[in-house]
């Protein structure tokens, strides 16, 4: 990922403006985020996405970006599910409602990618490619802020109108990094990364998972989030200049406990 440069002289050291998906955690999706009409639970807190449809989801494609990864309903067997085309290519398909993690903490989802990328590496900014991801974008909550962040929000405020996210989860299927692995995104300590699934072994397969965004944040960040988030995926390989396909054929946020049956 190159760094599209410092926003103002006046940004404290840090915050910059990023070309790909993990620059979600920073200020060039803050036009997007957190205050639509699509707010505080309008449709009910649960929601169960079998990529039917994709009226619920739209694109966001990032400056200076002119390749975007393609997102679109393909269906094998009866079954739709969502699949992610990219080549040398970065965007990102978001859901348009917001969701209240603690009502609904707990997530799950089947995905399957057929390649990951060879030169792909989440410990370097040149090398933060991955075939699919999964992101939770937590709301701006300043009760929780330290004196230093709400200065940092304060100045992206005033620059683009609203706040960035205050923080970020990344759940990853990796390249090279081991399953388990937490690591804080090379561009910023307000975003971590979650391997859930790595290399190649498994492409070409289903693979269900699941997790609780609300333990997953305690863990990760040491205190509890803010109550209200959005869900994104992504795959992205403008930095590597590689290519993969990758699917998800469900995607669900509930109270426990989740089922092990995928509804469809």
């Amino acid at each position: 990922m190159k760094r599209l440069g410092k926003i103002a002289g006046r940004v404290p050291a840090g915050w910059y403006v990023t070309r790909t998906a993990l620059t979600f955690a920073l200020f060039v999706i803050s036009t997007l985020l957190l205050t639509s009409s699509h707010s505080n639970g309008e449709q009910g807190p649960s929601l169960f996405e079998d990529f039917n449809s994709l009226s619920g989801w739209e694109d966001f494609y990032f400056p200076k970006i002119k390749e975007h990864t393609l997102y679109s309903l393909a269906e094998e067997g009866g079954v739709t599910f969502l699949l992610a085309n990219s080549s040398a290519s970065a965007s990102a398909f978001m859901l348009k409602r917001e969701i209240d993690v603690y009502q609904t903490p707990h997530i799950r989802w089947r995905w399957k990618v057929d390649n990951v990328y060879k030169n792909g590496d989440l410990r370097t900014k040149a090398g933060d490619d991955s075939p699919l991801r999964i992101y939770v974008m937590f709301r701006y909550a300043p009760e929780r802020a330290t004196t230093g962040m709400k200065l940092k929000y304060g100045i992206a405020k005033a620059l683009y109108g609203k706040y960035p996210p205050h923080a970020s989860l990344n759940y990853i299927w990796a390249s090279k990094e081991p399953v388990g692995t937490v690591m804080e995104n090379a561009y910023t300590d307000r975003s971590r990364m979650i391997v859930m699934r790595s290399g190649a072994s498994e492409t070409g397969r289903w693979v269900e998972q699941e997790a609780n965004i609300v333990e997953d944040y305690r863990k990760v960040f040491g205190e509890d989030p803010p109550a209200w988030a959005r869900i994104a995926v992504m795959n992205d390989s403008d930095n590597t200049g590689e290519s993969a396909l990758s699917y998800i054929d469900y995607l669900e946020i509930s109270s426990p406990p989740v089922s092990n049956a995928s509804g469809k």
